[in-house]
């Protein structure tokens, strides 16, 4: 009998426990998957809101939040004198209090900002958006849960701002904040003259080079970012992101224990059968290989199934009425390939000392094991 064709037998004949072992592993995986993959989509999210069409954002230097930040807003109509800036729009992100609502995200923006333009538009017009107007848009969802409709007032914080606009908006943030002309927004908040970001369009054939090089040169407190640079230099993606491996790596610790326990137990129960299998020729490595090939077999059926059971899971999670818009679940192949190299790592610690007892068993004594 070949060493592959006895791992399936064992495994075949204690279904329940080789059941309990991949459990765990597809538990592991199925909470790492999941975790890793809501919070890349929370943070594929905020991206876009930072994007709007644009390829770079500015933003104070050594800031730990974007709500800190304050950039002065005529930096956006000076960059836009340069050659090599098609469009700068400043963003002002707030948090503001409302009726039954502690907490609503606020985005003050010029009526310019091609926010809403992307949008669908439930109620109102674009051309009700002015920049030194009063009236705020309101996305779906938060005019749903403010019970807010055009030609009525809302209140905000400390003010009460009519209801120009109801859009659609297919990200999530969007969908449920307020839109605030940037004027108004400043004042409410007395940010006067500042904002929290520039978006930056470069003109075609441009670089990023010549926005940071004269981000340097002319403002030395800011910094000018790539979409793509900003995303891995921001402390609070960096802190989100590894919050979800040290989530997933604890997950897979306890399914690397229900491996451990499941190969002990499998060694364990057929002591005699490996003395035998010593007494008619199989050398100390290959008795070694064949704890390690079931653990293996073990963790990939476990890997498999944890996969499946994630990507459904968030699949349904992502289709729920509530939560429409908020969950944008992104497993990419760099988290799959994370979960198998973690569930081939588990697999064969798991099966270390399972696989380090059976190969130092000597056959007479283990035949005479009770």
């Amino acid at each position: 009998m070949s060493l592959w064709r006895m791992i399936l037998t064992n495994l075949r004949r204690h279904r329940v426990r080789t059941a309990i072992g991949a459990t765990g592993i597809a538990l592991g995986v199925a909470t790492m998957l999941s975790v890793v993959g809501l919070l890349g989509g929370a943070v594929k999210m905020f991206e876009r809101i930072l994007r709007s069409d644009a390829e770079m954002v500015v933003f104070e230097k050594n800031v730990s939040d974007l709500f800190f930040s304050n950039v002065p807003v005529d930096l956006a109509d000076e960059l836009e004198k340069q050659s090599f800036v098609r469009e700068a729009q400043p963003v002002l992100f707030t948090i503001i209090a409302a009726p039954d609502r502690p907490v609503v995200t606020c985005f003050g923006i010029r009526a310019g900002d091609g926010r809403l333009r992307k949008g669908e538009w439930l109620q109102g017009k674009a051309a009700d958006f002015t920049d030194d107007g009063r009236g705020v848009v309101l996305g779906e969802r938060a005019a749903d849960f403010l019970n807010a409709r055009v030609g009525g007032d809302i209140e905000l914080g400390q003010g009460l701002y009519p209801v120009v606009g109801v859009v659609r908006m297919e990200n999530g943030f969007e969908n449920g904040g307020v839109f605030m002309p940037l004027l108004a927004c400043q004042k409410a908040f007395h940010k006067e003259g500042v904002c929290s970001v520039v978006t930056v369009a470069l003109a075609e054939g441009s670089q990023p080079s010549e926005v940071k090089d004269w981000m340097a040169t002319r403002h030395p407190r800011l910094t000018a970012l790539e979409n793509e640079e900003f995303s891995r230099g921001y402390s609070q993606f960096r802190i989100m992101k590894t919050t979800a491996w040290v989530v997933g790596g604890c997950a897979f610790l306890l399914g690397g224990l229900s491996v451990t326990n499941t190969m002990i137990l499998s060694v364990f129960s057929r002591i005699k059968e490996i003395a035998i299998a010593r007494v008619c020729g199989f050398s100390r490595g290959q008795v070694a290989r064949m704890i390690f090939g079931e653990s293996l077999l073990v963790s990939a059926i476990g890997t498999i199934a944890g996969w499946a059971l994630s990507s459904a899971g968030l699949y349904l999670l992502a289709r729920v009425p509530m939560l429409q818009g908020y969950v944008e679940p992104r497993i990419g192949w760099q988290e799959v390939a994370g979960a198998m190299t973690l569930a081939v790592l588990t697999a064969l610690m798991g099966a270390l000392y399972p696989a380090w007892y059976a190969a130092r068993l000597k056959p007479a004594e283990a035949l005479r094991f009770e």
